[in-house]
C-alpha cells in the first residue's frame, strides 16, 4: 500500500494510523516535499475513478482567492494541483491499480 501523506494534516495522520492498525505494509510518499508531476497525479486520480476537481480542497484560501468559480478542464485542474500541492485532498491511498481518497479512513477498506 502507498499513502500520499501530509504529516501535518490530522486526516492524513488518521489514514496512516488506519493502515498501520490493519497491519498493512506501507510506503509513505510525502508529496508536499517530493512534489507530484502531472503524469503521476493523473494516474492516481484515474485509479480512483473520480475527476481531478474532486481532489481540490475548496476550503483553502488559495482556492478561494484564485480558482473559486472558474470552470477548468480536467487537465487544467491537474496543472493547478501540481503547481499547488497543498490544494490536493489527502490522504490518497493506493493498492495496485486501485486508489481512494482516504477521508474518512474507512474508505481504505474499498481497496483492501
Amino acid at each position: 500500500m502507498k499513502i500520499y501523506h501530509n504529516p501535518r494534516c490530522s486526516k492524513s495522520r488518521k489514514g496512516l494510523q488506519y493502515l498501520e492498525d490493519k497491519g498493512c505494509e506501507i510506503e509513505i510518499v510525502k508529496y508536499l516535499d517530493k512534489g507530484l508531476n502531472a503524469e503521476e497525479l493523473t494516474e492516481l486520480i484515474t485509479k480512483t475513478g473520480k475527476k481531478p476537481f474532486d481532489f481540490v480542497r475548496q476550503h483553502e484560501q488559495d482556492y478561494k482567492d484564485q480558482y473559486k468559480g472558474k470552470i477548468l478542464s480536467d487537465e487544467e485542474w491537474i496543472k493547478v494541483l501540481v503547481e499547488n500541492p497543498k490544494l490536493l485532498h489527502r490522504p490518497i491511498v493506493v493498492n495496485g491499480d486501485k486508489a481512494v481518497l482516504a477521508n474518512p479512513p474507512e474508505n481504505i477498506d474499498e481497496i483492501l
